[in-house]
């Protein structure tokens, strides 16, 4: 008798692939992915399925975003500019675990989800996915007032990530 497949199966299935990867790329390019390892990342067709490059500027992001990748052209093997805000240009170290977590949205379009996200950049950054969350709220409070309230996707066990209200989860 064979057993019929669920949505929830294939979710868990996308999860457990995108963790997978994301330890991949810790151990490849890990355990510290800075700058330099991030450009050999984006270059690497294992890891990221169509070109990217990286831009710092706000033209294409929402108030309060951090990072926003745009396709160039209607098929995304033209590629992808990684928007990134230009406050994070004299903070190389903060942009790898920005971009991380839009890889999985480049890479799995919209059957990606928030918690395959965090799960992907947390795998890849070697830390917990509470770590990489609570990482993704300092620097959307880095944007002041005009950052987006983040919606938690697990619960923190401390009830809340500590990161003064700017990811809208305490």
């Amino acid at each position: 008798m064979s057993r019929q497949l669920t949505a929830a199966d294939a979710r868990q299935s996308l999860t457990a692939h995108v963790e997978s990867k994301g330890v991949e790329i810790y151990l490849k390019y890990g355990p510290q992915i800075g700058w330099a390892a991030l450009l050999r990342l984006l270059e690497d067709r294992v890891y990221v399925r169509y070109p990217c490059e990286i831009v710092f500027d706000a033209t294409s992001l929402l108030p309060g975003e951090f990072v926003q990748p745009v396709q160039k052209a209607r098929q995304p093997e033209e590629g992808f500019t990684i928007f990134v805000h230009p406050v994070f240009e004299a903070q190389p170290d903060q942009v790898p675990g920005l971009v991380l977590y839009h890889l999985v949205t480049i890479n799995y379009g919209e059957f990606a989800s928030a918690e395959d996200a965090e799960t992907f950049g947390a795998a890849a950054l070697g830390i917990t996915r509470d770590e990489y969350y609570e990482r993704l709220c300092g620097v959307s409070d880095q944007l002041g007032a005009d950052a987006p309230d983040l919606e938690p996707t697990h619960e923190h066990p401390e009830g809340g990530c500590s990161c003064g209200g700017g990811c809208g989860c305490s």
